[in-house]
């Protein structure tokens, strides 16, 4: 084993977060080091590779805030960009700061055991490629994790899965050569975000595609489209309206229309026009023929925007009355519209999907459905896989199956803290953190966007912006205050796991019939627990900064 290689900062992760906090610590001076399991940088963008994987938030507010020259450089396509897209953008900005001069890839961190005595951690990684070079080894003062979301993915362990001898794939490591469907026979396993999103796209190359739905979601009209002629010319004017809109967010975006508010700041001098019917606020205030009426007229997605939706039961019944409704005329044949329904949990218990042409290929003829809660898989075989009800045969298994949200990626690495605390023992029963930047026990480990924040209930770009900023300016503090060392105090990461569950009471992410992966419920075994914090960007904004205002409050420096 070589000899240790010392830095100030270790970053884990080499995604929208781990770029950005090699930007900022490279700001103050410091000496880090990036690990990355991939080949290059980009994160979720890397993996997920899949056919139609597309970002559910608008590109020119999907994209890094603090460097006002890619701003200007950098060029949108579309409403909503695709991972192409994506992926390019991450690369654009990793040329323009040659970020990957600090970067390790093809390395995945085993480690990080914290030093007591020394107050630094010691970070062990193994080689990624099979020509495995020896392991590393770092030692660092502060190790910051930005290993995502969702990263690690998640297969179910079916019976006879290795017998298959067709090709496989997972859709969040999709690979980089393309996958030829033309002509062939496949099976998808899976309906949330990647599968509604592969499915359209896969059927229509494929000779035939039996998607084996698990659990049907609620998914509603991407409306994406190609960005009108000007729409950056006014966007690059705008951007720091935008940010500054963002950051007062609750959910990190306001939907930026430079169309709109171009009329908006006309409207005084130029002819009066009557003003745009807008959806009802709550879908409680109207009556049942209100309602056909503004689904009518401003499309079925409408449903999802009632305000009372995620908080009242009743409202939430009528939306999913209605939510079958629209389903039934979208999709031709009653029996598969039927199977498409999602039953037994609200509306809004999930992140939400949304789509292009979904229901819409459950009409075509190549395309069949299969619904597991009828008939369950019993075993993969050579050729395909065996339900309680039948034998189905294809060429491409693609497990649309999901990831272990928010603590997977940190609990595959053998942590330990003070006295040799294993994180993976601590959160035995769910996460424990302290705004979901730090757990007690672990000093000067740092996780962007871990669980117990925002994160995923917002624009995560922004929340991952919020989190590296807050814990660069802490790091700046400790150095100009002389401390060695930072760790949450017990008593506020209490309160604050409290707080976290008591605010998410009442809304339908908790909601007993509800089985998701903001609860960990889709990972055998796992701890029920709810994972984000749900009440808002904003408002934890606003904590954070309380927090740090009144001398990192709940936090013990050493």
């Amino acid at each position: 084993m070589s000899n240790p290689q010392k830095f100030d900062a270790i970053v884990v992760g080499a995604g929208v977060a781990g770029m950005y906090m090699l930007h900022k610590l490279r700001e103050q001076g410091l000496t880090v080091k990036v690990i990355e399991a991939g080949t290059d940088v980009g994160g979720t963008w890397y993996w997920n590779r899949y056919p139609g994987c597309r970002c559910d938030v608008p590109s020119v507010e999907y994209s890094f805030s603090f460097s006002k020259e890619v701003e200007q450089k950098w060029n949108w396509t579309e409403l909503m960009a695709g991972q192409p897209e994506i992926l390019e953008y991450m690369n654009f900005v990793a040329d323009h700061y040659d970020f990957r001069r600090d970067i390790e890839f093809n390395s995945k961190v085993k480690s990080a055991i914290f030093n007591e005595q020394d107050k630094n951690w010691t970070v062990k990684t193994d080689s990624t490629l099979e020509s495995a070079e020896e392991s590393k080894t770092y030692v660092a003062r502060f190790c910051v994790m930005a290993t995502g979301c969702l990263s690690v993915t998640n297969t179910p362990n079916f019976k006879g899965a290795d017998n298959f001898e067709g090709e496989v794939y997972h859709t969040g490591t999709w690979p980089k050569e393309e996958v030829k469907f033309a002509g062939k026979r496949v099976g998808i396993i899976g309906s949330g975000s990647s599968g509604v999103q592969s499915i359209p796209v896969i059927a229509a190359k494929a000779a035939h595609l039996t998607a084996f739905q698990r659990n049907p979601v609620y998914t509603f009209p991407a409306k994406n489209r190609p960005l009108n002629e000007g729409y950056m010319e006014q966007a690059k004017k705008d951007y720091a309206e935008i940010r500054a809109g963002q950051r007062h967010s609750q959910s990190g975006i306001v939907y930026y229309a430079p169309f709109r508010k171009k009329r908006s700041e006309t409207s005084s001098t130029a002819a009066a026009k009557p003003a745009r019917r807008k959806p009802s606020k709550t879908l409680l205030e109207l009556t049942p023929d209100q309602r056909q009426e503004e689904i009518k007229e401003f499309g079925y997605g409408t449903i999802a925007a009632y305000t009372d939706v995620l908080t009242n039961p009743e409202a939430n019944k009528i939306a999913c009355d209605l939510y079958s409704e629209a389903l039934g005329e979208l999709v031709h044949d009653p029996e598969v519209a039927a199977k498409l329904i999602p039953k037994n949990y609200p509306l809004g218990c999930k992140r939400p999907v949304i789509d292009t042409d979904y229901y819409a290929t459950f009409n075509r003829e190549n395309v069949s459905l299969v619904d597991l809660r009828e008939s369950g898989i019993k075993e993969i075989t050579a050729k395909g896989l065996r339900t309680e009800n039948g034998e189905y045969e294809f060429d491409i298994l693609v497990y649309a199956t999901g990831y272990d949200a928010m603590t997977g990626a940190l609990n595959n690495i053998d942590i330990q803290g003070n006295e040799g605390r294993k994180l993976v023992e601590k959160w035995e029963h769910g996460p424990r953190t302290y705004l979901g930047l730090q757990t007690e026990g672990f000093p000067n480990l740092f996780t962007v966007t871990g669980p117990q924040s925002p994160s995923v209930l917002s624009n995560v770009i922004v929340a991952i912006e919020q989190h590296v900023e807050w814990i660069s300016d802490c790091i700046k503090h400790m150095n100009e205050n002389d401390h060695q060392s930072i760790e949450a105090v017990k008593s506020a990461e209490d309160n604050w796991v409290e707080h976290v569950n008591e605010v998410a009471k009442g809304t339908m992410y908790t909601a007993p019939s509800c089985n998701s992966w903001y609860l960990g419920s889709n990972i055998p075994g796992k701890e029920r627990i709810f994972l984000p914090y749900v009440a808002g960007a904003r408002t934890y904004r606003e904590k954070c900064e309380e927090i740090v205002a009144n001398g990192y409050e709940g936090f013990a420096f050493g």
